[in-house]
């Protein structure tokens, strides 16, 4: 393992830390990782079934020699030319865009996700003259400027909350509209699996005068099919508004196949990504442009400015993980693991009382169980909720499942790089962890 031991035994007294799941008890520290594994102050060592951010696991050779490589480097600003990074965004759109190169227009790269997604939306505003934005229930889209205006995650209180005995949350900056998330699935305790499609009622409210509709493919546990896009990008062509992707979780070969969108014929004028740009190496965030976005901003000057924006860490981090995708096959390795998933995932529903609803593509999956309904869950308690005793089941059988602060929603999304031995590895321990949380609604009136 690889790791730090200054940090094993101290406990922190001085940091701010962010809220988390639902249950209070502390966790021990991370210290260290290697390939698909974490290394725990305890001595625990864990397989990370839940790290969208690490999709080449940790300290992959490859990212240690771009990072290794990155500090010999001046610090070059956002501001001053640079070849690496007119190389990195010509190296992103050749290898994760190839074959689509025929509307991609180009790349602004960023911090992360959130940012992101704010300079995409604020964008659209500015070119569009309007301001309303259109999102789907249950969104995510991060926790910065308009990126938190769309968040909608019921427990997330629109980002940046406070949970005191009640909940204290910022208002919006501006007008959001929502529209109907899919709500498909592969397996399901009752009713049918086939995705919830927003109607021509609902899209014909909520378009007219929007300057933009974001949509993601994963969040909270909502997985898109090719007739969802299909429906909300001919609505914002109609209503001559821009429509943005955020692929900050799905893009580079997560969802089985370079990019979410590539499921349907439709294509973005936006394209946003975050989480696993840089490989994990590095905080990192693009938005790539459409060419007829790109035209309209011919005759423009954009101000939009970062010192630390495309640092030299995070573009050697980005040039490199993208050549580890494309040399290993990982976007392949995605597919396959996610049909080996599929299969073991209904077998473990057809057990388990306690799962409600099944759902997910490539390798990001979600697991809903049954117990209090997301409309209503506010995540405003300490008390472990059933995610969290099969969270705690799961770390037992030395696998880290992660929960996103939901009282019944467990995701799993390891590592590209994992193999079908460890895959196995991860539905035992979720087997174990469903046991727990079958027992636990044997208990209770849901």
């Amino acid at each position: 393992m690889h790791g730090i031991d200054g940090g094993r035994d101290r406990g922190g007294k001085n940091l701010i830390r962010a809220g988390g799941n639902s249950g209070t008890t502390r966790s021990p520290a991370l210290v260290g990782g290697s390939g698909v594994h974490l290394e725990y102050s305890d001595g625990t060592v864990l397989l990370d079934a839940s790290n969208t951010g690490g999709p080449l696991g940790h300290a992959h050779p490859a990212m240690v020699e771009a990072v290794v490589e990155a500090a010999r480097f001046p610090v070059a600003t956002e501001g001053q030319l640079w070849a690496e990074r007119d190389a990195a965004a010509d190296e992103l759109v050749d290898i994760a865009f190839a074959g689509e190169t025929d509307w991609v227009g180009g790349v602004r790269f960023g911090l992360s996700g959130s940012e992101v997604n704010d300079i995409a939306l604020s964008l659209a505003q500015a070119l569009t003259g309007r301001a309303p934005i259109v999102a789907r229930e249950r969104a995510y889209h991060g926790l910065v400027g308009l990126a938190r205006d769309v968040t909608l995650q019921p427990q997330w209180h629109g980002g940046l909350s406070l949970i005191d005995g009640g909940v204290r949350a910022p208002a919006r900056t501006t007008e959001v509209r929502t529209i109907a998330g899919p709500d498909g699935g592969i397996w399901r305790t009752a009713g049918s699996t086939a995705p919830r499609h927003p109607d021509e009622q609902e899209l014909a409210a909520a378009f007219p005068g929007a300057a933009a509709v974001i949509i993601d493919y994963t969040q909270g546990g909502r997985y898109y099919d090719a007739e969802y896009q299909e429906r909300v990008a001919g609505a914002a062509r109609d209503a001559d508004c821009l429509w943005i992707a955020d692929e900050v979780v799905t893009g580079l070969g997560r969802s089985g196949s370079w990019f979410a969108f590539q499921g349907a014929s439709s294509r973005p004028d936006l394209v946003t990504m975050g989480k696993p740009l840089a490989g994990g190496a590095a905080p990192a965030g693009a938005v790539v442009l459409s060419k007829r976005v790109l035209d309209l901003l011919r005759a423009a000057k954009w101000q939009n400015y970062s010192t630390f924006r495309a640092h030299p860490t995070m573009i050697h981090a980005v040039r490199a993980h993208l050549r580890v995708v494309r040399a290993e096959g990982l976007v392949d390795r995605a597919t396959a693991g996610g049909r080996r998933l599929a299969a073991a995932l209904i077998e473990l529903a057809d057990r388990h009382r306690c799962v409600e609803r099944i759902a997910g593509k490539g390798l990001h999956w979600t697991v809903e169980l049954r117990g209090p309904d997301w409309h209503r869950w506010f995540s405003d308690t300490g008390t472990p909720q059933p995610a969290d005793h099969v969270v705690a089941a799961a770390r037992s059988h030395g696998v880290q499942i992660g929960t996103s602060d939901e009282a019944g929603s467990l995701f799993i999304a390891p590592p590209l790089i994992i193999t079908d031995a460890e895959l196995d590895r991860i539905i035992e321990a979720l087997d174990a962890g469903l046991t727990a949380a079958d027992e636990l609604l044997s208990r209770v009136v849901v």
